[in-house]
């Protein structure tokens, strides 16, 4: 599966079979036939499993410390979430140090590689002042250059929003856009520790304004403005999309502005899912991500996601492999990733199965995981350094 129309069977997915893969360089220099892959320095096989483009997991909160269990315990016997439980990863992660961030975040992305992620986003947002919050995106980018100030995740206890606005739009985006590519907002005007729309516009500008790129936490809770600023500002994606009117539908369909959906949060708070299907069918660009994050979905595993997505969202496994792959590329205006095209990342995920069907068919079974070329069967790592390598998918 190449995510490329234009090799294969001429779907979304660009199915192929009997299929070669060569890389060079760590990009993808040439995909088609087997028996046509063109001479290399090594080879490997997969043996028959299935070959897809690396997951692209485009929500994610992984710098933080503390745990939230007993929180997802009390929800479901039966306690909404209200997002009140962010105070308590605030407060751990401003105690932690800076070794102890580092190292569960580098041990939550090599989860979800075991897993077949290979691109995600991570935010701040457990800072909440500005040192903690420039602290917590320097951290960020020892793994990812896809980093979001989420500094307006809530207002912190016992802080008068007028002046935390005055701070998140002013010293604390100053300290932290050095160190992000996005700026993010909770938009939840029913909230109390959220921020509505006019608060929202304010942050998403003043990000703008200094070249961050606009992204949006929008409509988990209640139809609000999230999704309509999101398109009035050029987002590249609003994210959860949970309750949506007719008129959000339309302006989504309208517009670049991707839609992602975190099943994941319905399943961890005993929430209704989003309807995919409907968007799907209004012309909507869909995306898949985990929003990996302490409090209402501490799961990093995104086959699970699509698996949600098929039983809950109304999404094909087709829909859905392609929304955890190009949708999420799309959810971060990449061209590199999410596609395994001639001129992508060589960013691939084996799947130990026929067909990509049985992520979904199969859930709960780990059966995706990131492929290391220099570990693939059959091929000695030192071969792979700089040199050509075909992979065989039979």
């Amino acid at each position: 599966m190449t995510n490329d129309p234009r090799l294969g069977d001429g779907s979304a997915l660009g199915l192929l079979t009997d299929a070669a893969l060569v890389v060079e360089g760590g990009w993808v220099a040439w995909v088609g036939p087997r028996h046509q892959a063109p001479a290399a320095d090594a080879s490997a096989s997969v043996g028959g499993r299935a070959l897809v483009p690396g997951f692209v997991d485009s929500h994610a909160h992984l710098v933080f410390a503390g745990d939230r269990s007993r929180e997802f315990e009390a929800r479901m016997t039966g306690t909404p979430y209200d997002g009140g439980g962010i105070a308590t990863t605030v407060a751990a992660t401003r105690a932690a140090p800076d070794e102890v961030l580092l190292a569960r975040l580098r041990a939550l992305v090599a989860e979800m590689r075991a897993q077949g992620t290979t691109t995600v986003e991570v935010k701040s947002g457990y800072g909440l002042d500005t040192a903690h919050e420039a602290r917590s995106l320097r951290i960020a980018r020892e793994v990812t250059d896809e980093t979001t100030f989420l500094g307006a995740h809530v207002v912190p206890a016992g802080v008068d929003r007028r002046d935390y606005l005055d701070l998140v739009t002013g010293e604390m985006l100053a300290a932290c856009a050095p160190h992000a590519r996005w700026v993010d907002v909770f938009c939840e005007p029913g909230s109390p520790h959220a921020f509505d729309g006019d608060e929202s516009r304010e942050v998403l500008t003043a990000g703008a304004a200094v070249g961050l790129g606009v992204r949006v936490h929008g409509n988990q809770a209640t139809a609000g403005p999230g999704v309509r600023l999101a398109v009035e500002l050029g987002a590249a994606s609003v994210d959860h999309c949970t309750h949506l009117t007719a008129a959000d539908v339309d302006a989504l369909a309208g517009s670049p502005t991707v839609a992602t959906l975190l099943p994941g949060v319905e399943f961890s708070t005993r929430s209704p899912y989003p309807d995919a299907a409907a968007l799907l069918r209004a012309g909507v660009t869909v995306a898949l991500a985990s929003d990996c994050n302490p409090g209402n979905c501490f799961g990093s595993s995104m086959p699970f996601v699509i698996a949600l997505a098929v039983r809950e969202t109304g999404m094909s496994p087709a829909e859905a492999l392609w929304a955890a792959t190009a949708g999420g590329a799309r959810a971060l205006r990449r061209t590199d990733v999410g596609h395994l095209g001639v001129g992508a990342r060589a960013d691939l995920t084996v799947v130990d199965a026929p067909t990509h069907r049985h992520l979904a068919y199969r859930p709960g079974v780990p059966l995706a995981r990131a492929l290391d070329l220099g570990s693939a069967e059959g091929s000695p790592t030192s071969s792979m350094s700089g040199g050509r390598c075909p992979l065989e998918c039979r």
